[in-house]
């Protein structure tokens, strides 16, 4: 049976994890299986129970505890769930929660990249994108338009930071993703049978749609950061160097939307 608290202080180190620590403190870089998240909404909650992510305690609003929250507090056993009225979340959280329900859950251990590329045939490869939102986006775009998994370099931000987990809604959980742990990971991948392709505006890029793009069996499709793109290096070491053509004077779009674009193009073989 599940554990109902209703809250009566807010300093309570119980409710440390919604209200007082930071992504940072929650990642636990020092010791990575004591790490953990936070899902918003019931989607998202469900989506990460889906995937086999275990619940630490939830924090939601009174009315859902026989309500919507009802089947997701069902599914998480004897946790702790904290619950007070909306206006008492919003003061403890400092934000206004997502239909009124968050749940604090373990990290799951991370695959290797070889687990990652078994079996795929078009994935995704994020090099240093920072901002939460689009990485959330990229995430969402890449399980609607046929990506098999997401792969991604020690400086991007985290897929499980909680802005990212609600912009992706939850799909984060859906496909399969891990970091890459070394600079050489353009060779690993042609050792595993993808071509790699560079999103990238250059003078010799060709465009998204060049028959010999729809033909390869396996693509790794590159996105580079916000600010500055891919590195040299990286578009160096790809097998294409690819554009999306551009109308009315615009030279680039954001790194999601072209992510979104490049999924749609290549992520159905010929």
């Amino acid at each position: 049976m599940p554990d109902i608290i209703e809250i009566t202080d807010f300093a309570a180190p119980q409710l440390d994890i919604y209200a007082r620590l930071n992504e940072v403190q929650l990642l636990n870089r020092h010791e990575p299986e004591k790490g953990m998240f936070i899902a918003e909404s019931p989607k998202v909650i469900e989506r990460a129970l889906d995937a086999g992510c275990v619940p630490v305690s939830a924090l939601m609003e009174k009315k859902h505890v026989e309500g919507q929250g009802k089947e997701i507090i069902k599914r998480c056993g004897e946790i702790p769930v904290y619950t007070a009225e909306f206006d008492v979340l919003t003061q403890l959280t400092g934000f206004q929660l997502t239909r009124g329900m968050l749940c604090a859950m373990y990290r799951p251990k991370l695959p290797a990249v070889e687990e990652i590329c078994a079996g795929a045939h078009r994935i995704a490869v994020l090099e240093n994108i920072m901002n939460p939102t689009n990485i959330g986006a990229i995430f969402r775009s890449a399980a609607a338009l046929n990506m098999d998994g997401v792969l991604l370099t020690p400086a991007c931000s985290n897929p499980l930071y909680r802005r990212a987990i609600r912009v992706s809604m939850g799909t984060v959980f859906q496909i399969p993703w891990t970091y890459v742990s070394d600079l050489s990971w353009t060779s690993a991948l042609h050792d595993l049978g993808f071509k790699t392709v560079a999103m990238a505006l250059r003078e010799d890029s060709i465009p998204i749609d060049a028959p010999q793009l729809m033909c390869e069996d396996k693509l790794a499709i590159v996105l580079g950061s916000e600010g500055d793109g891919l590195a040299a290096d990286t578009i160096a070491e790809c097998d294409y160097t690819v554009r999306i053509p551009m109308a009315h004077g615009v030279d680039s779009l954001n790194v999601a939307a072209a992510g979104a674009v490049a999924f749609w193009q290549l992520g159905n073989r010929q």
